[in-house]
Order: structure tokens, then C-alpha cells, then sequence
């Protein structure tokens, strides 16, 4: 008997982070980390399950939960085979869907609706083929991974004959790479010490914290007001010594004009990059900006839309750092052609990470990227945020400021079922207490 999908399971989990100010920044101030969470079941008899997620903040996850119920029709009854060999199959005609396509097309969230449940598949995948994603793309033929692109809207900037050739290329040493992941990981970038609403003593605790960690670089965020940022990069500083790189990220808050002059005004502390100057759809305005800051770098990339921006991004010449995030675009199969477009112009990738499992997704891509894709780590780092970590079966590991590189098969995106459990909104364990104990809780968290 074939084996089918039989279910489309999804989760709305909230996590109350707010109350810590855990991940705030100057245009979230407050945010309740989330996932849209979905689990693919089969009929297979082999008990495995594909499990995919985006990241919200709150306020709306719900919203994003009814769009992947959406997409239900679309994938019960599918051929758990068939999807597994070519789960650019499901992609395509979930981006390709006519009345879908409306509601984007290719943005917002139905998109990363798609790319919650086109994750789930690249999952199961991994675990019938009994390989950490990673190692199943860099085992791949380019071939067959070329095939799970689509290069509609790109194939200006990269055709399908050129991404062949840079696959064909990067699987010269890969094994060899694939041996110096495992015995060394992939460079690590943390957050932790830089958000927002911390103060200067735990900014401090933080990041001397980090530096006796491992890691080499560590991010602040800023734009909420200059005094308070030259304030706190000056006491970051002081606390990494002037060899520790040290990224700022605004978060979309200024305009063109604005991110240049602040910019400027925290030059002084030698940032590496700034991230998300301006809005991530103001191609042209990331251009003037990063030529109005450098030698400070321009990043950005966790809020680019799709593949399309990203090409005129590099095209355009408007970043000196690619950031793709593992659930803002259509899932695995986009976020290849992201990659591809990054070797093609010669970007490094440094990818958004933090929220809920965002780094157990993306160090997958990361080290499919070094092993059989740019064949290089320079310049290159995973942002890495402790959070939330201790809900996933197979966490990520940072050992000496790197990635320690996955072995148990699959995406690394199961959820233990006790976290489901509890975290659920609004009718988990944990939202069901708390409301019991604040008699003023409102039916949403306060992100």
C-alpha cells in the first residue's frame, strides 16, 4: 500500500519572553516569541513525522496558524515518496496555487505559511533518508538540486546551467569539509548581550560572558535613541576589547538619511555591520546607505520577502552581508536559491537566528553551505540568541563559539510534546495558570 500524508497537525505556541524583555529592540519592544507549528503525519507505519514552524511575536500567531490550515487540501492524501524524493513538487504548487498567489504573491504570511509546511517535508525527508538536512543537500547530486529550485523572477542574475556549475564546484573537498564540521563546527555570532531593554550591568555580564564563551563577535541593537546607543557600544566595547567584532542592528527603525547620520555617530566604536538600516524592501536605499557608512558594512535579510528582493539587493550592490532566515521566505527550496545567488555574486551569508528554533533551523543551511556550496566559513557567522533552545529533542550545541554540527536525522524542528502541551495558546498549560493567577490577563499575551 502506498503510503500517504493523513494529517496536517498545527500548533499556535506562544512563550511569554516580554516579561524578561528577552529579544527587544527598538522597533519590538516587547515581543512573546512564537511559532506556527506544524507536524505532517503519514500512514507509513514508521512513526516519523515531519515537523515545520515559522516565528511570530506574538500578537497574531493565530493569523499565521490559519493560513498553513490553508494549506491543508494541498497535502493530505500526497504520496509521503514521492513528496520525500521531490519536495520541490509541494513548493511549486503551493506558490503556484492561482487563488493563493493573491494573497502574495510570494510574501507575507501565506508565504511563510508554505515555508512552514515545505520545511515539514524537507524534514520527514531527512529522517526516511536517516540524515541530518545538512548532510542530505551535501550529498546531493546538483542536479537534482538545481531541480528543487525555482528560478522564475532570478534566472536573469542565475540560470539554472550556472547554479549547476557553482554546485558542481563546491562539491570539490566537501568531504573533507564535511569532516572538519564535525570535528570543529561552524562559527558562531551571539546576540544575547545586546538587546534592547537590558541594562548596562547585564549588557556588561553578558557580553564579557561571551567573549570567555568563544565567540568573536557579538550584536547590539540600536535606534531607539543615539545618546542611550553611544552609551551602551561605548560600555560594550569597553567590556570585548577592541578585537571582538561588534555588530549593531536597528531593526527597520530609520530612513535612508537617518540610518547614515547614526550610523556615522556610532562609528566611533568600530561597528562590523549595521543591520536592517531602513525597510527591507528599499533596495535602492540600502545602496546609498552602504555607501553613506563605510567601511561599516550593510546586512540585512530576516525580513526580505523572497528570492526576487535578494537578487536586486545584489544586484544593486546594496549589501556587503546576505541574511537569510529559515522561515521569512517559501522554506528549504527558496532559501537554496538564496544561497545560490549569494555564491554567484560572492556575498557571505551570516543568517538570522534566535527566536523560537531559528537556530536549530538554519545552521542547516549554513553547513550545507560551507560543505558542498562556498566551500568557505571566512567572514561567515550563525547568529546564536539562548533561548527557548531546551523545547527542541535535538538542540542546537555551541561549543567554543561554534555550531556544533547535527547528526540525529531530520530539520532539527521537533518540539518535545510536553512543550506543545504547555505552551499552546490560548488553552495550554501554562496560558491556562497564568490567567488563573492574573485576574487582569487579557486573552493575548502583552507582546
Amino acid at each position: 500500500m502506498t503510503a500517504r500524508i493523513t494529517a496536517v497537525e498545527t500548533y499556535d505556541i506562544r512563550f511569554p519572553t516580554s516579561r524578561e524583555l528577552d529579544g527587544s529592540d527598538a522597533m519590538n519592544p516587547d515581543p512573546d516569541y512564537s511559532a506556527a507549528y506544524v507536524i505532517l503525519r503519514t500512514d507509513a507505519g514508521d512513526g516519523l513525522e515531519g515537523h515545520g514552524f515559522t516565528f511570530t511575536i506574538g500578537r497574531g500567531n493565530e493569523v499565521q496558524v490559519a493560513a498553513i490550515d490553508a494549506l491543508r487540501d494541498h497535502v493530505v492524501g500526497r504520496c509521503v515518496a514521492a513528496l520525500c524524493d521531490d519536495p520541490g513538487s509541494l513548493s511549486r504548487d503551493l506558490v503556484g496555487d492561482s487563488q493563493l498567489r493573491w494573497l502574495g504573491p510570494e510574501k507575507g504570511v501565506m508565504h511563510m505559511a508554505i515555508g512552514a509546511v515545505v520545511n515539514a517535508v524537507w524534514d520527514l525527508a531527512a529522517k526516511r533518508q536517516a540524515k541530518p538536512l545538512w548532510r542530505l543537500l551535501a550529498d546531493a547530486e546538483p542536479q537534482w538540486l538545481v531541480s528543487q529550485v525555482d528560478f522564475r523572477y532570478i534566472d536573469d542574475a542565475l540560470s539554472p546551467a550556472e547554479a549547476h556549475d557553482l554546485l558542481l564546484k563546491g562539491r570539490q573537498g566537501a568531504e573533507g569539509r564535511a569532516e572538519e564540521l564535525l570535528r570543529r563546527g561552524y562559527p558562531a555570532y551571539t546576540t544575547s548581550p545586546g538587546w534592547l531593554g537590558y541594562s548596562d550591568e547585564k549588557l556588561t555580564r553578558l557580553a564579557r560572558q561571551a567573549v570567555a564563551d568563544g565567540f568573536t563577535q557579538i550584536k547590539l541593537k540600536v535606534g531607539a535613541d543615539l545618546e542611550d546607543d553611544i552609551r551602551r557600544c561605548r560600555t560594550a566595547r569597553a567590556a570585548v576589547g577592541p578585537d571582538i567584532r561588534m555588530a549593531i542592528d536597528a531593526n527597520q527603525r530609520w530612513g535612508v538619511t537617518e540610518a547614515i547620520e547614526w550610523t556615522r555617530a556610532l562609528a566611533e566604536f568600530d561597528p562590523y555591520w549595521i543591520e536592517e538600516p531602513t525597510s527591507p524592501d528599499d533596495v535602492l536605499g540600502h545602496a546609498t546607505i552602504r555607501r553613506g557608512v563605510r567601511p561599516v558594512k550593510v546586512a540585512t535579510g530576516e525580513h526580505v520577502q523572497n528570492r526576487i528582493v535578494f537578487k536586486q539587493l545584489l544586484q544593486a550592490g546594496s549589501i556587503d552581508v546576505l541574511q537569510l532566515d529559515s522561515a521569512r521566505v517559501g522554506g528549504v527550496n527558496e532559501n537554496l536559491a538564496i544561497l545560490l545567488l549569494a555564491a554567484q555574486f560572492g556575498i557571505p551569508v551570516c543568517p538570522h537566528a534566535g527566536g523560537v528554533g531559528l537556530c536549530e533551523l538554519v545552521q542547516h543551511l549554513s553547513m550545507f553551505d560551507y560543505v558542498a556550496l562556498s566551500a568557505t566559513t571566512e567572514d561567515r557567522v550563525i547568529e546564536f540568541v539562548d533561548h527557548l533552545h531546551q523545547h527542541f529533542l535535538d538542540p542546537v550545541v555551541i561549543r567554543d563559539g561554534h555550531y556544533t554540527a547535527p547528526t540525529v536525522p531530520g530539520f532539527s524542528a521537533t518540539m518535545h510534546q510536553l512543550t506543545l502541551d504547555t505552551y499552546r495558546y490560548p488553552d495550554g498549560l501554562f496560558w491556562t495558570a497564568d490567567r488563573a493567577t492574573t485576574p487582569h490577563a487579557e486573552t493575548e499575551p502583552t507582546a
